[in-house]
Parts: C-alpha cells; sequence; structure tokens
C-alpha cells in the first residue's frame, strides 16, 4: 500500500526543538544562502533548533566558511571529515550526533526549500514518525536525472513493498527513536524509509518544493544509480535472513545436493540400461560439483550464523573518523587526541573501619572462640548490607 499523502499548511510556533542534518560537500557558494534561508524559515516560524553541518571532506574552501558558520550562530554546529566518505556516512554521523527528538535532513545545494521544514513537523505532530519529501516539480536533467531515479523508484517500490514515489529526496522529517539505531553503509541512507517502515513506523509523503541549482555542480551521476540496485540487493537480504542466513545458504545447499544426487541417478541408470561407463559419463561430474556446491553452501551458511551471532554482542562501529567536532559533544575518537575520562578528579576511598576483633583471651592468657552472640550479629549485619529487602 503507498503512504498517505497530503499538502499540509504552515505549522505555528513549535515548541520542542529539531535537529537538522546537512551533508555538505564543495559547496562554498551556497552556504552563506543556506545558514540565511534556515534561519529565517525557522526563526520565521518560531521553530528552536540546531543544525549539524557534517563537512564530508570539502576541498573547495568550505571547511574554513563552516567554520565561520559557527562563529557566527552556535545553534550551526560542524562536523569535519578527515576525507570524503560519502553522503551516507555524513548523514550516519549527524544522526548520531544530533540532540534532539525529531530530525530533519535536506541537502546543503539549496535546491531543497526550508521553509517546507514546517509542513513536515505539521504531519508529525499528527502522529506520523516518518514525513519524506516529494519532488512532485523536480527542477532537474530529464534524461540524466529524472528517467532514472524513476526506474529505481519503482523498482524500490516492487522490490520492498514500500512505495514512495521519491526515494531520492533528501529532505525528510523522523523520530530519532527510528533511524538512531539504523548502520547506514554505501548508499543506504535512501533506504531510511524502508527500515523505518519494517519497524512498524507510520510514513507519509508530502509534496515539497523543488529548485534548480544555480551555484556549484551536481555531485549525482549514472554511476550512482548502479551502487543504488547492489545496494538494494543488500537491502532485501538483510531483510529476509539477517539473523538466519543459514536459511539463505541451505535452501540452495540443499538445491545443488538435490541436483547432485538426480545427476548421480542418471548416471547409474546410464550405467546399467545403456552400458555408458561412469568414468566417461560427464554426469557424474557434474554430480560431485553440485554436491561439493551444496556443502560449501552449507559451510558458509554456518559460518555467516557465527558471525551474526559474534556481531550480537559487539559494540556498534561507526562508519567513518572525525577530525573535528564544533559545537557538538564528542563522542568518537578524533585525530590526534587521548582518550581520557569524563572526570579526572580521583575516587575517594571510603576509611576503613577498625575490625573488631573476632577471638579474645581468657583470664589464663589462651585464646578462646568468639562469642556466639558476636557470631550471630556479625552475620546478620553481612546479610543486611548485600540484601536490599532488609531495613
Amino acid at each position: 500500500m503507498p503512504p498517505a499523502m497530503k499538502s499540509p499548511s504552515p505549522s505555528s510556533a513549535r515548541a520542542e526543538p529539531i535537529s537538522l542534518v546537512i551533508p555538505v560537500y564543495n559547496e562554498v557558494d551556497n552556504l552563506r544562502d543556506l545558514q540565511r534561508e534556515v534561519t529565517d524559515a525557522l526563526d520565521g516560524a518560531g521553530i528552536a533548533f540546531e543544525a549539524i553541518l557534517v563537512n564530508d571532506g570539502s576541498t573547495d574552501g568550505s571547511t574554513q566558511l563552516l567554520d565561520a558558520i559557527h562563529e557566527d550562530d552556535a545553534r550551526f554546529k560542524v562536523i569535519h571529515f578527515i576525507r570524503n566518505y560519502g553522503q551516507t556516512a555524513a548523514m550516519a554521523a549527524g544522526i548520531r550526533h544530533a540532540q534532539h527528538p525529531v530530525l530533519i535532513s535536506m541537502d546543503a545545494d539549496l535546491q531543497n526549500d526550508p521553509r517546507d521544514i514546517p509542513k513536515l513537523l505539521d504531519c508529525l505532530d499528527e502522529g506520523y514518525d516518518l514525513v519524506c519529501g516529494w519532488r512532485k516539480e523536480r527542477e532537474d536533467n530529464f534524461l540524466i536525472r529524472k528517467v532514472p531515479s524513476k526506474i529505481a523508484n519503482w523498482l524500490i517500490s516492487k522490490t520492498t513493498s514500500v512505495v514512495l514515489h521519491d526515494y531520492g529526496c533528501t529532505l525528510k522529517a523522523y523520530r530519532r527513536e527510528y533511524v538512531e539505531d539504523i548502520q547506514l553503509y554505501g548508499e543506504m541512507h535512501r533506504f531510511i524509509p524502508i527500515y523505518v517502515t519494517w519497524a512498524g513506523a507510520r510514513m507519509i509523503e508530502v509534496p515539497v518544493n523543488h529548485r534548480a541549482r544555480l551555484k556549484g555542480y551536481s555531485k549525482y551521476g549514472l554511476s550512482r544509480t548502479f551502487r543504488v540496485l547492489l545496494d538494494l540487493l543488500t537491502t532485501v537480504f538483510l531483510r529476509d535472513f539477517y539473523s538466519n542466513p543459514l536459511y539463505f545458504f541451505g535452501y540452495y545447499g540443499f538445491a545443488s545436493i538435490a541436483l547432485g544426487v538426480l545427476c548421480a541417478a542418471v548416471a547409474v541408470e546410464m550405467k546399467y540400461e545403456l552400458g555408458t561407463w561412469m568414468h566417461k559419463n560427464p554426469l557424474v561430474h557434474l554430480a560431485a560439483m553440485f554436491v561439493l556446491l551444496g556443502f560449501n553452501s552449507f559451510f558458509f551458511g554456518l559460518l555467516a550464523e557465527v558471525m551474526i551471532r559474534m556481531n550480537f554482542g559487539i559494540q556498534k562501529k561507526a562508519p567513518y573518523r572525525v577530525r573535528q567536532i564544533l559545537g557538538v559533544p564528542p563522542k568518537v575518537p578524533l585525530i590526534g587526541r587521548s582518550q581520557t575520562p569524563l572526570s579526572s578528579a580521583p575516587v575517594p576511598v571510603p576509611a576503613q573501619e577498625t575490625e573488631r576483633p573476632t577471638e579474645s583471651q581468657d583470664e589464663s592468657g589462651q585464646r578462646a572462640p568468639p562469642a556466639e552472640e558476636d557470631t550471630l550479629r556479625s552475620a546478620g549485619e553481612d546479610v543486611a548490607d548485600n540484601d536490599p529487602c532488609v531495613a
């Protein structure tokens, strides 16, 4: 079923602050205009916000300009990557460091209109968990951008049963609890609606304004379409077999072994009915190959099961490294900085109590065992110390 669609009206003042996640790569000509448009749109609507600008290894002067923007307005926070990791890694970093329960993702090229953000928030206030922008009147090249996008959107919708008109629109609104645990790699940021929907979230699609790029150049090309298709295969596989990969490999293992047994049976039949020598019959070689492939498939499945079980018990690792963070509490290792504890103050050591003697001497100078009363009292004190039910 396709998601619900509507065209909500702009919202009034909003008490709950939001976090904007904006990947940036070589957008030096657009950053000041982006700052101005975001500030005007959200301040004008009475929406408190933080904007996390993730510098994805820019080389055109965006780094210095982002630092200046942060100095001008502390609400614009900056994360600098040490090199270009891609839009998905930038999205993952922004989501990870966001401070507020509502997240808005958008591009830095000014093709997304910040004035559409209040419309997305209205839908969240109505009970939706994910609001996807739909560039209904898209200002892009027809053959290079629109046609591949339509094909990809149709294929993704049919394959995953999560129907959207525009998976490629970055302008979206999320409830943080649905996206903060998603591990993003490759080009999988565009598949966030799929993971969120599979998690049980309510999704709606809203037509948004789309503007032609006036400055800079597009970083998208046809090569990204093929990467998206490969990531789609990964997404479908993870949906069906993430927690039990042996099922996937087991299906093909059984099928391969069955083919091997069938080839062997035909070879035996040919031996006794037609007199064909076994060592001259190619079906024997096929039977051996299929059986070996089947067992190899089982072994791959078992290995994948072991890796999945190990992964469940290992701490998640971010697919990026950060050089510098401005205005965001650091949560990942920074280059050139040692890891220090949250507090370097010495931990006070409680004073040792004077031990009460457990043995005593009688008048003759001989050691006597402790009194039974003292022993019982000591045992009762130990129980009281360890039992929360004892007052």
